[in-house]
């Protein structure tokens, strides 16, 4: 368990957190997350909300997980990247709650509603400091990312609140265990891992069919089946060659994989991987990428990261993909339960149409949310699932949950057949940040409350 919470603030009293009663420390900043989060939720339908007033017990340290989660909102410009971008970053996005005047102002419902001018003011402060927050965490990962060796603890307390674009391919390899923490292996690591996809590709995937098995030969059929259908709405992924890449990359896994072979749904689950390595070869959207302008050594390095990091996720899910995916079923199952303590309400309507929760949250669980939620959002959530390292699967529960009851208010006017249709085509085509990151918050402070009582999720 690690107690390890970084402070994203720019407050230069963080390098002397590890000096602090730890208790005192955890507490505060749990209450400093719910602050946030209340401050978020002002004057929105929150189920389940009288958690938000619990905390008259002290708080269990004991039963945190590893999670960097000091957490308030953070930005997609966190995605940010270059000092340049930083402008466009004040004009466009709302106030931070990280900063402490957001937080006063969100949580205190009997000051006065300020004056227009004020009001301003105070705007602009709280864009300075949301700025100010952003370069501080860009300088606390450029800082991390260029010691001798990584701190893995430290690099997934940044993580969790998203990661710069331009630094994902590094982190998200580090995160994985893919690329080792020291700088002066890493290089070399890198290139015999790429060479032995290579020799793997040769040996299982560019053979003629007569020297494969009828099963190998029909899984092959159906993953030439699924490409196409990967994320149909980007363009990019509808590329001969991207599709020829992520072929190879999932009848190889596949093949090296035999307890679960190909699912479907692994094939979602290489696209995030694609696009953030993609990234490091291709400038500007990637609706303007095309795999032409790769040589063939660049795309053989991507599929080579793509492979090794899909299969590093997959070794703390295994039961996921494995037959009748049991993995996946168990997590259905403490969904219903968690849902059911957290929204007892919603809990009895879905029960009394008859709703299961398999009819909708298996697809969710099998594609780590990639199908519910916008592409671009994509690459932020899976920030915080490579962050949260072994302990994804429990936490994936929280998320499913906070994820549903975003929609508590309208589950309850639905009957049966509405809720299914609903559930699985969720309005969610113009989310932005924002409300990822609400779906994100909720799930942390649910997770932290429940956490020291595992019964709650046992029938």
């Amino acid at each position: 368990m690690k107690n390890t919470v970084n402070n994203i603030n720019n407050d230069p009293a963080d390098d002397n957190d590890a000096n602090k009663d730890p208790v005192a420390t955890l507490d505060s900043r749990f209450n400093q997350t719910l602050k946030s989060v209340q401050g978020l939720l002002k004057g929105r339908s929150f189920p389940g909300k009288v958690l938000l007033s619990r905390q008259t017990e002290p708080f269990d340290t004991s039963s945190i997980h590893g999670s960097p989660r000091g957490y308030g909102r953070s930005y997609s410009q966190n995605d940010a990247g270059p000092s340049e971008q930083e402008d466009n970053f004040v004009e466009e996005q709302s106030p931070s709650v990280d900063s402490n005047e957001s937080n006063d102002s969100a949580v205190s419902n009997s000051k006065p509603s300020p004056s227009p001018v004020s009001s301003s003011k105070e705007s602009q402060k709280t864009l300075l400091s949301a700025r100010a927050t952003d370069t501080a965490r860009v300088m606390k990962f450029k800082k991390e990312l260029s010691a001798p060796t990584v701190t893995l603890d430290k690099l997934r307390a940044l993580a969790w609140n998203g990661v710069p674009s331009y630094m994902r391919p590094v982190v998200w390899r580090l995160l994985l265990g893919y690329a080792p923490p020291n700088s002066d292996r890493r290089e070399g690591v890198l290139r015999r891992k790429r060479l032995e996809y290579l020799d793997c590709v040769a040996q299982y995937y560019d053979i003629p069919d007569s020297e494969r098995s009828d099963d190998e030969i029909n899984m092959l059929r159906q993953i030439q089946v699924d490409c196409p259908r990967t994320v149909p709405d980007v363009t990019f992924f509808q590329q001969p060659a991207v599709q020829k890449s992520l072929e190879r990359i999932l009848y190889t896994w596949a093949i090296r994989h035999p307890a679960s072979g190909y699912v479907q749904g692994i094939n979602d689950l290489v696209t995030p991987f694609l696009v953030v390595f993609l990234s490091e070869h291709l400038e500007g959207s990637i609706d303007t990428w095309s795999s032409l302008d790769l040589s063939k050594d660049k795309i053989a390095d991507v599929e080579a990261d793509c492979y090794w990091c899909l299969s590093k996720l997959l070794d703390g899910m295994q039961d996921h993909y494995t037959f009748a995916q049991p993995g996946i079923q168990r997590l259905v199952f403490k969904l219903r339960e968690l849902v059911r303590r957290i929204d007892e309400p919603v809990s009895k309507h879905m029960e009394q149409h008859g709703l299961e929760f398999l009819q909708f949250a298996f697809r969710w669980f099998n594609c780590l949310l990639i199908r519910e939620i916008p592409f671009p959002l994509v690459n932020r959530l899976w920030d915080t699932y490579l962050a949260e390292g072994d302990a994804l699967p429990d936490f994936l529960v929280y998320i499913a949950a906070s994820f549903l009851l975003t929609w508590s208010d309208k589950i309850h006017k639905l009957d049966f057949q509405e809720m299914v249709m609903f559930l699985q085509h969720l309005p969610t085509l113009n989310w932005q940040d924002q409300e990822l990151e609400m779906v994100l918050s909720r799930a942390y402070m649910w997770h932290t409350m429940f956490n020291s009582s595992p019964s709650h999720l046992a029938s």
